[in-house]
């Protein structure tokens, strides 16, 4: 990821500043704008591998157009940031083509985590044979999981539940985030579906799944 560009469009200079300097610790080049405006003309002159992208921006375009135009554009990844915790908010940036969203206000680390996670699937997973999960193995090309050497049978769902957690190792993801990866984001069920396919995942593959649960959030895997 060194000198990967990051495109990050952001009206607050505080904030924009943060995460700028979190991300250039990591190796990343990041450019700023302070307007949808500006920030649709540094995605178009920088061609970024991604973009975090400020809801409540200043004028006459706001984070969620901005999502559309670069939709409608190209398939540069995104990551939404909103003060507003709203279902509105969070289901049309993710029906608009973001990636993941972050609410104010929100940890650095957990930024980077999170855009290092969209780049590993939108970058590396789909060609990665497979996954290592503690003292399981996710193998991608076979949709197998196996312990021990041993394939343990899963259900289809309760595959993609643990692949999706595999390739987002570390982070502490929300039921609803967990849903929109695995479910997709036009599922509408009851979040407690994650908690009964987690279960059997913690029943299927015993203690060497490092399946955390993050109260108050959700679950962490490793």
């Amino acid at each position: 990821m060194t000198e990967a560009t990051v495109v990050v469009i952001e009206d607050d200079r505080n904030i924009a500043d943060l995460v700028e300097l979190y991300l250039r610790r990591e190796g990343f080049r990041v450019v700023q704008a302070g307007t949808g405006e500006r920030g649709l003309e540094a995605v178009r002159d920088q061609r970024p591998r991604m973009v975090i992208l400020d809801v409540g921006l200043p004028g006459g375009m706001d984070g969620l157009e901005v999502c559309r135009r670069l939709r409608a554009g190209g398939d540069v990844p995104i990551l939404m940031l909103t003060a507003r915790d709203g279902e509105i908010d969070r289901v049309l940036g993710l029906e608009l083509g973001a990636d993941d969203y972050l609410t104010k206000p929100f940890a650095p680390r957990e930024l980077v985590a999170r855009v290092k996670a969209i780049l590993r699937r939108t970058d590396g997973p789909r060609n990665v044979d497979a996954l290592l999960a503690g003292d399981v193995e996710v193998d991608v090309k076979r949709r197998e999981a196996r312990r021990n050497g041993e394939v343990v049978p899963l259900a289809t769902r309760e595959f993609e539940l643990l692949r999706y957690l595999a390739e987002n190792a570390g982070l502490a993801l929300t039921r609803q985030q967990i849903l929109d990866g695995v479910w997709g984001h036009g599922w509408y069920g009851d979040e407690r579906t994650v908690d009964v396919h987690v279960g059997q995942l913690r029943k299927k593959l015993g203690p060497g799944l490092p399946l955390a649960t993050v109260w108050g959030v959700g679950y962490r895997l490793g």
